[in-house]
């Protein structure tokens, strides 16, 4: 068995197109001062040869940078891998990759350290998602640095694309619509699971569950507002704290699916039956919304989606293709399964 064959070379492409290596360069950094025919000659060489060339090594070596960062604090590995898995979806064949960078504590960062960042991973335009995106310090310095960024789910939708470009969805209606659906069962007595307060969705959830309340007459508790932090654990300490209690509620709205999961285990711990004693909605539809049991009632957010649109949006600018900057807005859906039902006699 003959030996594996070495892989092709940036040395090699030039050898077979018959041009320079700084000629080759120029091809793949998309320079404009390479004839049409030259340039012709490279891609096929690069074909033939079946060549790969370092896209990282490209972006630290040439003018432009083919890297794209997605910055992240998030304790939700469903929502960040939704995240990547679109904005993948987006690239794949194309001549950009994806850097994924968690920024953990991200409101303790400075702007001009996450420029230094930014710019040391040789990233040549950001995706900002929640909370990072609402961090004025940050996005105030990468706007100065001259820095591309696409925004998802920023905290105030209404111009926010004279900042930049974002996408996001109506958190605000969606938890409205879920709340809706428990009253619409018959409940009343509904508790709330807060998220993580640092994210703006948390804000938006809260505001369209108080508004369904109201809309709908209904007093809001105030011991039936529990903390949380968008993390199972988070949600199971809420969700025994509301349960173990004699005038318990008869359904939980936990603004994600990880703490509504957690609400399920803490009523189970407890004899509870869901739905029969206790419905519990939840809110992402996430892989814990259909691998607990009952599978649960939930909005479905277009994670996926969303980070499609805001890599393509980020394409466009890196590219010097980008549209008038403006806020995308996508549809959400509410998702009906076994974790809710009427109120039980």
């Amino acid at each position: 068995m003959s030996p594996p064959r070495a892989p092709a070379t940036i040395s090699d492409v030039a050898e077979i197109a018959g041009v320079s290596i700084k000629t080759v360069s120029r091809v793949f950094n998309e320079e404009p001062n390479v004839r049409e025919e030259t340039r012709q000659r490279v891609l096929q060489a690069v074909a033939d040869l079946d060549y790969h060339p370092n896209i990282a090594a490209r972006s630290l070596a040439g003018r432009k940078s083919f890297l794209i960062g997605l910055l992240y604090d998030n304790p939700c590995a469903n929502y960040i891998l939704g995240l990547q898995s679109g904005s993948l979806d987006r690239l794949r064949g194309e001549k950009w990759r994806l850097l994924v960078v968690p920024c953990e504590d991200s409101w303790r960062m400075g702007g001009k350290s996450t420029v230094s960042m930014v710019r040391a991973a040789g990233v040549g335009g950001v995706i900002l998602t929640s909370p990072i995106c609402d961090n004025a310090e940050i996005v105030n310095d990468l706007l100065a640095a001259h820095i591309p960024m696409v925004r998802i789910a920023p905290a105030d939708n209404v111009g926010a694309g004279q900042i930049a470009p974002s996408v996001g969805m109506d958190d605000h209606s969606a938890a409205a619509d879920i709340t809706r659906h428990l009253i619409d069962l018959g409940h009343r007595r509904i508790a709330v699971i807060l998220g993580d307060p640092t994210h703006s969705s948390t804000n938006e959830r809260t505001k369209g569950f108080r508004w369904a309340m109201g809309e709908a007459g209904l007093q809001i508790d105030p011991s039936l507002v529990a903390p949380g932090l968008y993390t199972f654990e988070s949600g199971l300490e809420a969700a025994r704290m509301l349960l173990n209690r004699p005038d318990r509620p008869t359904a939980v709205f936990a603004q994600n699916d990880d703490m509504a999961a957690a609400t399920i285990v803490a009523a189970g711990e407890l004899g509870m039956a869901v739905p029969g004693e206790l419905s519990v909605a939840g809110f992402d539809d996430s892989q814990f919304a259909t691998t607990v049991w009952p599978r649960i009632t939930t909005i479905r957010q277009p994670i996926r989606a969303m980070a499609q649109a805001a890599t393509d949006a980020l394409v466009q600018i890196m590219e010097g293709a980008g549209k008038a900057l403006e806020h995308r807005l996508m549809p959400y859906e509410l998702i009906v399964r076994g974790s809710t039902a009427g109120v039980p006699r």
